[in-house]
């Protein structure tokens, strides 16, 4: 008889198939219990790791109206018996770099760290990460990240360019990735008079334990940030086949944003760039991105339109043809299986007047098929104990100003408005018409090559 950790609610093949059919965030309950990861408490980890730095992003602990990007933080470069030490309230030598931010000021965190790059020396740990469970076979913690931090730590709202989310829940109670277009919204403090639609917010909920799964559909807008001490997650992003206009999209962006951010002027000297990038690449690097992320998004279009011609096709989550079909016994349409070993993650209908108080656990998240006229939350995910708020809803306003349709009529615009280059930059990478941009250069793309013969492609 199989040891009870080892029996799992859903096999792998029901896992897809759930993952399939869910259109909002979902918590599986009962996957991980015999997952070797879920050891890796700040402590394994600093014994693992040794003498290895590791770098953390500290932010000041304080009320603002605005989000804390990354750009606007510190950075220090420590190992994991440094931050332990910190933690705890010791100084001196104990602490290393982290001396000079006192604990009662600063939130810290280990975020984005690729676990293939942390213990490249020690491949053996990939394999306590099991997402082959989850039904994606051969992806383990090479293609994962791990994220540690402290209360209070955050990531700003935002939604991720590329694929779904998986985020593992390991110590405390969680975060996201670095392709990602963020919201001007502080959710915890937001200006209600530059985003007034903010205040309509319906957001989703989720307290995430140690063990549990949270899963974050595409471009979900989330707010993520720790609630507990020392809080440890590890995530991964699936690739989906619509990541490939997604890279064109980004590659335009970043070509855009580098020209001119790059140019000297005296109202352009503000840091977009991350600056966890390794240097600014030239606009002929930014080119060469375009093309080849145009090029593979349209042989992807004409692969597509070519299997259309010949015979239906339905792909799974990871983008792979698909040989079952969407009913189950082929005559009884699927329902997802919510109940106690897979929770939906809910929308709060009651009337929240003020949003801190939904936001001050959890992701948020919004998906990005409402209507535009409404104002989208973001995704909170919490480390340690997971809290995660989701909200249905539009992005947050990206115009200059921040002011919605509906509150123009209560604003008196200034005769002399100067356009700043930051002004003209929102209005040039708007995501709609960045979306425009890439539409136009996928079709000229696919349509050069329509008569062109295969030997020369």
């Amino acid at each position: 008889m199989a040891a009870p950790d080892s029996v799992k609610p859903f096999s792998s093949e029901e896992v897809q198939r759930i993952l399939h059919h869910l259109q909002q965030p979902a918590v599986f309950m009962n996957m991980t219990r015999d997952w070797p990861v879920l050891h890796w408490t700040a402590e394994h980890l600093s014994g693992c790791l040794g003498d290895k730095l590791v770098r953390f992003r500290l932010g000041r602990k304080e009320e603002t109206n605005t989000p804390l990007f990354e750009t606007q933080c510190s950075y220090v470069e420590a190992t994991l018996a440094h931050f332990l030490s910190w933690t705890r309230g010791q100084a001196g030598t104990h602490v290393g770099p982290f001396l000079e931010y006192p604990k009662s000021e600063y939130w810290a965190y280990a975020d984005y760290k690729y676990i293939a790059m942390l213990f490249q020396d020690q491949p053996s740990m990939f394999e306590d990460v099991k997402w082959s469970e989850f039904g994606f076979d051969g992806r383990n913690g090479r293609e994962s990240t791990l994220w540690i931090g402290t209360e209070g730590a955050n990531t700003p709202c935002h939604l991720d360019s590329y694929g779904c989310n998986l985020v593992l829940q390991v110590q405390g109670r969680i975060p996201y990735e670095e392709s990602s277009v963020f919201s001007q919204v502080d959710v915890l403090h937001p200006d209600l008079r530059r985003f007034p639609a903010f205040q309509a917010v319906r957001p989703h909920i989720v307290t995430l334990q140690p063990g549990q799964v949270l899963y974050v559909p595409r471009h979900w807008w989330h707010y993520v940030e720790s609630v507990d001490p020392i809080t440890v997650s590890v995530n991964s992003w699936i690739e989906l086949e619509v990541d490939d206009v997604a890279r064109v999209s980004e590659a335009v962006t970043k070509a855009v944003v580098c020209a001119i951010k790059s140019t000297p002027s005296d109202d352009n000297t503000d840091d977009w760039l991350n600056p966890t990038e390794e240097g600014v690449p030239s606009h002929h690097e930014n080119m060469q991105y375009v093309n080849l992320a145009v090029r593979a998004s349209a042989q992807r279009q004409r692969g597509l339109c070519h299997s259309r011609l010949t015979r239906p096709v339905k792909r799974d989550s990871r983008g792979q043809i698909r040989t079952g079909s969407d009913l189950v016994g082929g005559s009884v349409p699927f329902s997802v299986p919510f109940g106690r070993h897979l929770a939906a993650v809910r929308c709060q209908q009651e009337d929240l007047p003020d949003a801190r108080a939904v936001m001050t656990k959890g992701v948020e998240v919004s998906s990005d098929t409402a209507p535009r006229t409404e104002l989208a939350s973001a995704a909170r995910l919490h480390q340690g104990r997971h809290e995660c708020s989701l909200t249905q809803g539009r992005p947050p306003c990206d115009c200059a100003d921040g002011l919605s349709e509906d509150s123009k009529g209560d604003y008196e615009e200034p005769i002399h408005t100067r356009i700043t280059t930051n002004d003209l930059l929102d209005c040039l990478v708007h995501p709609d018409v960045i979306a425009h941009v890439t539409k136009l250069l996928v079709e000229r793309h696919t349509g050069s090559h329509r008569t062109t013969p295969p030997s020369s492609l």
